[in-house]
């Protein structure tokens, strides 16, 4: 309980951590007061103005920390009586201070490439969206779903009250749908009037809706800090915590390494049709297109191997490649087509065609949810940028803007060609110049307007064509006005996108492998040369791809990368809706367009869009994120990185505390909240275990230090071991909490704590404190301090306990020798590595000293520890095995409760509350209640034995000493039938529960007036050689009641 005074130095705050990501580190090493430096105010200061360099991390890229005086510094500076001075650790210091912080780790930039925002964001997103879709696919999507179609509403509900007004428009034309909602959101009512257009347009926008919103949150989240290396990955992990961030992380950097396979599958396919179009083909359609992409993702390998630096140069030149195929479609569209063309169902810009393939022609199972997932992986091109961010120069500006206009530019695109495609070709044609209109030959099937424009294809409704917009995916090439630039457009968009999710999957994998989540992964984290780059990640990446290569199936893999890539978008929209609901002042964002429910409201679009496109797929990405965080969970990474999980359950405790405060206490809700005074977390483990048995989960449980001595050092000696206690109890799983405080007088210190510690309903009522065996040696001020608490406790109305166990509890000095030991051990080994020599001559003796160098660094440790365990067994095996009795589980036995007194009930709900436990399971309670007083002749042994104990301390009327503290005859006649109910009390415990697990007894109150050493005399000889003792008085409150 009571602590001496430390010699260490000063306690210095190395600075605040700019990320955020670790707490304050705080060190006990002496510091030499700094020089003081002109400030902008004109005279000399050590205070420092503010300065940017003051926050940065440790080991920051963009330069140094600096670390501003402390506050010890500035308060003390004048007391100081031999200063001296040292350099200030300014922006030219030529070291950072130590943190232990894994992102510190990073490399100071040693020249590495960095892109701005047109290289480094909007060209990646461009081209990694710009993707096997636009010309193999886009078509295809719009000949199934059409353009237009009428009666269709999406209607998105948060807190809704009713939609009371609809009015839609005819078939013929574009759809007009007005649902009027009224909504409670912000307080005040909003209608929503959705126009909706064809389902190929709502695909298309759906999915910009889906990736807008994404942006938007993403935006947010990335320009409220520094931005590092991991995309997606760094900013869920720092927003919601390891555990999201872990879980997710993973499944991003799969889903990129599969939609490597996934663009590659899109290249192959276009040049498997080229070969069986010449008639080359190697094997067949499926075995081609394997042996293709197997080809062309080493080739990708290579370049992205090569470094960032050529990848980008290749980026460049397949940016310029797709922007040249695209115009070629739209300038194709405006091109006099040919009769060959015309046979494919191609024909110049037609009102009749664009309103035939105004409405859907779903076949072959196809729906609208279905071609919509085929689509989306297109629109998952948002995040190349974002998962490059420790490769930009200023990622918080650069993935805003270069996201978003990304998304604008291709939606454009996309609609644009679409719309194209729609009005120039038909959905079936035969490819046969013959199949012309015949004079007086009907002409029907699905192509009524190539009828009207002198082609008839009307075989396509009996057998399947191979032209059109539905049966050819090379649409594109047809259309456009030189057919090879749409095949070079085609690699391009393929193998740009290709690339880009090559490089993003290890990027992200890596910085998950960094931050040590997950252990058995740390061999991906390291990286070579100046750009830190992830060779192993690379090779991971190459495997995954080739195996799903092997698939050869684009419509298989689509959904699966489709839902991977939501629940990494929802995550990203949550991240963002969670950081502003938790209203944490660390949350201030530099981007402004955002809305926290917009963000939630794309988080459950997204979980809602992936049900859609695949349940089940959407079930296993779901039963994967579950299973990787409650593994994340269960291991808890010894990381720190202000999550906005942290801030909603700490607002969250505090609304749930000012809700208890406003509801008054009821005895059937009475819970022992414990304040125990155990000294250091570690000091009283006996004492501190049958608290938490009390407390356990359901109770607050308080494990508390006075420190005594002069204000600077009991400080000093406070704040230096306030973190690790907490620690050392979260580590020992004992779900309490550590408080001290720093004092001139033990007992002043302990009523700071009897009357401040708590808050609201959440406040002790329980004191429990460990006995005081060394009483009659403890000398006057001792005594008088060590009652004088449990007065302060009874005037505080406090339920009070106190434990006796014969071997003692306090083990502060088996602690203290165990630090020693294992800092004369570290001690020992920085000797030996310092002695180690850098250089010198090679051979055996430099290896034979390395060696046993090795040796005793990984076994120092383990071995002096060992020396202390056998040392301290030896030396007091009783107190060790005691000072664990309450943590292990109990043997079969009995709890016996001697209640004697009305306390309130307290006496007997506390042993109740142990048969609760697991470890106490086995005790089954004896209540002891006593019966009719009656005298009995009591044994003058027992008797001799009290007087031998008080002696030293009685005042004999004959005695002239003047000292109030001592018992008087008087008292000692006045108090004799007390003073013998508690030898008798010891006689009963002895006879009846000396083989208890624990007795528990009503404690005589300690009266005012009554003298300290009396009444340690009493609680000494009612509690001497039992079993484990605890004296129980309640505040005489009722804590028990026999209503329902």
């Amino acid at each position: 309980m009571e602590r001496s005074r430390s010699n260490g130095g000063e306690h210095v705050n190395n600075a605040y951590d700019s990320t955020l990501d670790e707490p304050p580190h705080y060190e006990e090493a002496s510091r030499a007061v700094r020089p003081s430096v002109v400030s902008a105010f004109g005279h000399d200061t050590l205070d420092r103005v503010p300065n940017i360099d003051f926050y940065r991390n440790a080991g920051s890229v963009s330069g140094h920390r600096a670390v501003r005086p402390s506050l010890q510094e500035l308060h003390e500076v004048f007391q100081k009586v031999s200063a001296h001075t040292v350099a200030d650790d300014g922006e030219g210091s030529s070291g950072t201070p130590y943190d232990p912080d894994l992102e510190s780790a990073v490399p100071i930039d040693k020249g590495g490439v960095k892109f701005g925002w047109i290289r480094g964001v909007l060209v990646r997103c461009m081209l990694n969206i710009w993707g096997v879709m636009l010309f193999i696919r886009l078509s295809w999507i719009f000949g199934h779903a059409g353009w237009g179609e009428s009666g269709l509403c999406f209607l998105f509900f948060l807190h809704c009250s009713r939609c009371y007004g609809a009015a839609v428009g005819s078939c013929g034309s574009l759809t007009l749908l007005c649902c009027h909602l009224k909504t409670d959101i912000l307080s005040f009512s909003v209608c929503v009037c959705v126009c909706v257009a064809g389902l190929g347009i709502v695909v298309i926008v759906l999915s910009c809706v889906v990736t807008t919103i994404t942006g938007l949150s993403m935006s947010a989240i990335c320009t409220n800090g520094v931005v590092r290396g991991g995309g997606a990955y760094y900013l869920i992990s720092r927003s919601l915590g390891p555990e999201f961030g872990g879980s997710i992380g993973l499944i991003f950097a799969f889903a990129n390494a599969v939609a490597v396979s996934m663009y590659v599958v899109g290249f192959a396919e276009t040049v498997v049709d080229l070969l069986k179009d010449n008639d080359v083909l190697m094997v067949d359609e499926i075995n081609d297109i394997r042996i293709v992409g197997c080809i062309t993702v080493v080739l990708l390998l290579g370049i992205s191997v090569a470094g960032m630096e050529w990848e980008a140069k290749a980026q460049i030149v397949l940016l310029i490649i797709l922007l040249v195929a695209i115009v070629n479609v739209i300038v194709g569209t405006f091109i006099p087509v040919t009769e060959s063309k015309k046979a494919t169902g191609i024909f110049n810009y037609n009102s009749k065609i664009f309103l035939e393939n105004f409405t859907p022609d779903f076949r072959h199972g196809e729906t609208f949810f279905s071609v919509f997932a085929i689509f989306f992986p297109a629109a998952t091109g948002i995040l190349a940028g974002a998962n490059i961010s420790g490769d930009l120069r200023d990622p918080q500006a650069a993935i805003p803007k270069g996201t978003l206009l990304a998304i604008l530019i291709t939606g454009v695109t996309y609609l644009g060609i679409a719309l194209c495609v729609s009005a120039t070709v038909v959905r079936d044609a035969t490819g046969n110049i013959n199949d012309t209109v015949t004079p007086g030959v009907p002409c029907t099937g699905p192509s009524i307007a190539a009828c009207e424009l002198g082609y008839n294809f009307s075989s396509c409704a009996e057998t399947e064509c191979e032209f059109g917009l539905i049966n050819n995916v090379q649409v594109m090439t047809l259309v456009s006005g030189f057919g090879p630039l749409i095949i070079a457009g085609t690699f391009s968009a393929t193998l740009s996108s290709a690339l880009a999710s090559l490089v993003s999957a290890p990027k992200v994998f890596q910085a998950l492998c960094q931050d040590n989540i997950y252990k058995i992964l740390h061999f991906f984290a390291k990286g070579y040369g100046k750009n830190n780059e992830p060779i192993r990640g690379y090779i991971l990446t190459f495997i995954i791809s080739v195996a799903f290569i092997l698939v050869g199936d684009l419509d298989t893999i689509a959904p699966i990368i489709s839902n991977f890539f939501l629940a990494s978008y929802a995550l990203i929209n949550f991240s963002c809706f969670h950081a502003s609901y938790a209203k944490s002042p660390g949350w201030r964002p530099a981007y402004k367009y955002y809305n926290m429910w917009l963000s939630l409201l794309g988080a459950l679009l997204c979980c809602v869009v992936m049900f859609v496109i695949n349940w089940w797929a959407a079930l296993l990405t779901y039963g994967i994120e579950i299973l990787l965080y409650i593994y994340v969970t269960v291991k808890k990474p010894d990381v720190n990185w202000g999550s906005s999980t942290q801030a909603v359950t700490f607002v969250s405790a505090v609304g749930n505390a000012l809700s208890l405060s406003g509801v008054n206490d009821h005895v059937k809700n009475f819970r022992p909240q414990i304040l125990a005074l155990t000294g250091g977390a570690r000091n009283r483990p006996a004492l501190l275990d049958l608290a938490h048995s009390f407390s356990k989960n359901y109770g607050l449980c308080l494990t508390c230090e006075v420190f005594v001595g002069p204000r600077s050092e009991a400080l000093e000696e406070m704040n230096s071991g306030m973190e690790r206690n907490q620690l050392w109890l979260r580590k020992t799983k004992r779900k309490a909490f550590y408080a001290a405080v720093a004092c001139d007088e033990f007992r002043q210190g302990a009523e700071s704590l009897l009357q401040a510690s708590g808050l609201g309903r959440m406040k002790p009522n329980t004191l429990m404190i460990g006995f005081k065996r060394n009483w009659r040696t403890a000398g006057t001020e001792g005594v008088q301090t060590y009652v004088g608490i449990l007065h302060d406790a009874f005037d505080f109305e406090y339920g009070t306990l106190i434990l006796r166990m014969d071997q003692g509890l306090d083990v502060s000095h088996l602690v203290e020798a165990e630090v020693e030991m294992l800092k004369a051990a570290k001690e020992q080994q920085a000797l030996d590595n310092e002695a180690m020599p850098n250089g010198g001559k090679k051979g055996m003796f430099r290896k034979s000293r390395k060696s046993s160098t090795h040796v005793l660094a990984t076994r120092g440790t383990s071995h002096f520890s060992h020396l202390f365990l056998s040392f301290s067994v030896s030396m007091n095996e009783k107190l060790l095995e005691a000072s664990a009795q309450f943590k292990k589980k109990q043997p079969k036995g009995t709890i016996d409760v001697w209640w004697l007194f009305d306390d309130g009930g307290l006496t007997l709900l506390l042993p109740y509350i142990l048969t609760t436990r697991k470890k106490w399971k086995d005790s089954k309670l004896r209540i002891f209640i006593a019966g009719q007083p009656g005298r009995s002749d009591l044994d003058k042994q027992d008797l001799r034995k009290l007087d031998d104990m008080i002696e030293p301390f009685r005042l004999h009327e004959e005695s002239k000493d003047s000292a109030p503290w001592k018992i008087t005859d008087e008292e000692l006649s006045t108090f004799e039938e007390k003073t013998n109910l508690q030898i008798r009390l010891n006689e009963l415990l002895q006879e009846n529960s000396k083989s208890a697990n624990l007795i528990v007894v009503s404690m005589p109150i300690a009266r005012k007036g009554v003298s300290d050493f009396l009444y340690m005399a009493w609680l000494d000889i009612l509690t001497k050689d039992l079993p484990p003792t605890l004296l129980i008085r309640g505040n005489h409150k009722s804590v028990l009641t026999f209503y329902s």
